[in-house]
């Protein structure tokens, strides 16, 4: 849905503290005094500064994780459950500071945000933690399991939608009785420093839930590293992951890796085009395309080829683009290397011989020059092989790939033909295509005409996550707060 409303920012200094992170439930500066600038994407002012915290820091953290522990373990699962719900009521009652914060620092059009719903779906789930009874040789042996918590884990997130990544990395392990240390992006770290301070007016203990802020290369780095940390998820490109799995793998614990998608979009002829269309634009132009499930690839059979590339370009060109404080449908990229990052994918479709259709440029005029604006692009006659096809852009570009009529198998083969194996779309009428594709597709969430998981009228719990190189483990699953805990065997000989 367009945004009609002009927005302005909060007065978040009324709680944030300029240059500092939020370690132990205090506002702190980096132990080096450093800072980082977080600007608005769309004009480059200042927003704000925050710490650039680094190794020192993170062992700040870890020390106040260690020592909230023993109480956050042992407070009754019902307990933790209910401030986690007091925590999403919080995060009803600043909606709308939340959704401006957001969109502030990272550039896309103010909407709506999952993050009180999800939480309360996890706040739920808390005293739900099912251990299991076992079966023994002897009437006099009791054998059970026990769910305990790891202990201080940690989390490094992305830029892109701070808001639900805080939460979705945060509130399953402290529902499990984890303490935590969150490491957002440099770029976009306010949200998850708003959402902390919330945390703790919700009455979550200082030292549960600790955010150090700074560069990928110190403060993220140095997080996996700390041996306090005992499970860590990260959300981000599949090299960085890497890095973040060979720390993990040098200090022994267990990861949670959700590493990005080339998302397909397959129209079979019987598509609904009225539903479909509206979707397949949303998808890769929501944040400016920046979207780890973004429908890159769509997929177009020969008899509805010409009106659906026609089409995607007249939406294309009818998008209002401008600032998160106008009437926008699509903002700027994050930065100037990202917008750098998205140009070059785009001369390098059209040096390998995919057709141009519309977009292509950075965007120019006083209202586009001091931010980061690309034109949403639409590329057509683009093969399998090509680079704009296979690799991950993180931007508003979109390639057709076109596939014969009735050869559903190319189509499949298409699908599953690149690295990763996040999300994919199927538009059929035919509800036996529908099946048989979604079991062929190597994807960790296939939906069937629609996107995702169907946004606010959708499927609640849905667990997402990937294959191949998107990744392993699963987030908003039913399973998603045990997979933040560790299992224990009991055995009970009452014969004494």
């Amino acid at each position: 849905m367009a945004v009609t409303a002009v927005y302005e920012l909060p007065d978040i200094h009324k709680v944030l503290r300029d240059g500092c992170h939020l370690i132990d439930g205090a506002w702190a500066p980096a132990r080096s005094g450093a800072t980082i600038d977080v600007l608005d994407p769309s004009n480059g002012t200042l927003l704000a500064r925050v710490a650039r915290g680094d190794a020192p820091d993170v062992a700040d953290a870890v020390t106040a994780a260690q020592a909230a522990l023993p109480a956050w373990r042992d407070t009754s699962p019902a307990e933790r459950g209910e401030l986690l719900y007091r925590w999403a009521e919080l995060t009803l009652e600043y909606d709308e500071v939340i959704n401006v914060l957001q969109a502030a620092e990272v550039g896309h059009p103010v909407g709506p945000s999952p993050i009180a719903a999800r939480l309360k779906y996890l706040a739920g789930k808390a005293d739900k933690v099912l251990g299991r009874t076992l079966p023994t040789r002897s009437p006099d042996l009791l054998g059970l399991t026990l769910r305990e918590p790891y202990g201080v884990v940690g989390a490094i997130i992305p830029w892109n939608v701070p808001g639900p990544f805080t939460v979705f990395n945060t509130a399953p392990a402290m529902a499990a009785g984890n303490t935590v240390i969150l490491k957002p992006a440099e770029d976009a770290p306010l949200t998850a420093l708003f959402l902390a301070w919330l945390a703790l007016e919700a009455g979550i203990p200082p030292g549960v839930l600790n955010v150090v802020t700074g560069y990928g290369a110190e403060a993220g780095a140095a997080l996996p590293a700390h041996p306090g940390v005992r499970k860590m998820a990260f959300t981000g490109s599949p090299a960085t992951g890497a890095a973040v799995m060979a720390a993990c793998a040098r200090n022994l614990i267990p990861l949670q890796l959700e590493l990005g998608g080339k998302s397909p979009q397959i129209l079979f002829p019987d598509a609904d085009l009225n539903r479909a269309l509206p979707a397949i634009v949303a998808s890769i132009t929501a944040n400016a395309g920046q979207v780890c499930a973004a429908g890159s690839r769509l997929l177009v059979p020969d008899s509805l080829h010409e009106t659906v590339v026609a089409e995607i370009a007249r939406r294309f060109a009818a998008l209002r683009i401008g600032a998160w404080t106008t009437p926008a449908d699509m903002g700027p990229l994050i930065n100037a290397v990202q917008e750098r990052r998205v140009l070059d994918y785009i001369a390098a479709g059209s040096a390998e011989g995919a057709d141009l259709v519309h977009g292509g440029h950075k965007l120019e005029g006083d209202a586009y020059d001091r931010g980061f604006f690309v034109e949403p692009t639409l590329f057509d006659g683009v093969r399998p092989g090509m680079r704009i096809a296979q690799e991950e852009i993180f931007g508003p570009v979109l390639s057709v790939l076109p596939y014969r009529d009735g050869d559903e198998d190319s189509a499949i083969d298409i699908a599953n033909g690149t690295r990763y194996g996040l999300t994919a779309t199927v538009w059929t009428r035919d509800l036996g295509r529908a099946v048989r594709v979604a079991r062929r597709i190597e994807a960790g969430q296939v939906a069937i005409n629609v996107v995702g998981d169907g946004g606010p009228r959708g499927a609640i719990g849905a667990p997402f996550g990937g294959y191949k190189d998107s990744g392993f483990g699963r987030s908003m699953g039913p399973d998603f707060v045990e997979d933040w805990t560790q299992e224990k065997a009991l055995i009970i000989d009452a014969a004494v």
